[in-house]
């Protein structure tokens, strides 16, 4: 007979504690937060062509790498969009505290060295530590300046939380 009044005395347990453990479980679906992302180039947009020929020939430099490597570069006139690929892909990683900077570069053929810096733009840690992993932040930035005419590229980043 005790068994009996055992019984029900563990389901009544166990149905209250199931529900308080199901109150303190995470949202479904929610995900942890990212202790580091990916930052990639997303696109870049030309408005406004650098050289007076009327087509900018443009690398990224991204801690010293140039993208395209060796003797390739990305061929820009106004109006032209060139995606991640387009420039073989510059991509790298960060911490929630550290910063990646991509260059865009202006080259001379045939000799496609480092270039002019056209300006640069930053993907900050701070950014990647308000994501979750597998979530997605962009960061872009419109760069203008005047070298041998007035330029404006618009380059956008892709940050996702790792």
């Amino acid at each position: 007979m005790r068994s009996q009044r055992l019984i029900p005395a563990l389901v009544l347990a166990a149905g209250l504690a199931i529900p308080a453990a199901v109150a303190t479980a995470s949202p479904a679906g929610a995900k942890a937060a990212a202790t580091t992302c990916r930052v990639e180039v997303d696109y870049v947009d030309l408005y406004d062509v650098d050289e007076k020929d009327g087509t900018d020939e443009v690398k990224i430099d991204l801690a010293g790498y140039y993208y395209p490597s060796g003797s390739k570069y990305v061929a820009m006139s106004n109006g032209d969009r060139a995606y991640s690929g387009n420039f073989a892909n510059p991509t790298t990683t960060i911490g929630t505290s550290g910063w990646a900077n991509f260059s865009l570069r202006e080259v001379d053929p045939p000799i496609v060295g480092s270039g002019y810096n056209l300006g640069s733009i930053n993907a900050y840690g701070s950014t990647c530590a308000t994501l979750s992993t597998g979530q997605i932040a962009y960061v872009y930035k419109t760069i203008t300046g005047t070298q041998k005419t007035y330029y404006s590229y618009y380059i956008r980043l892709v940050m996702t939380g790792l």
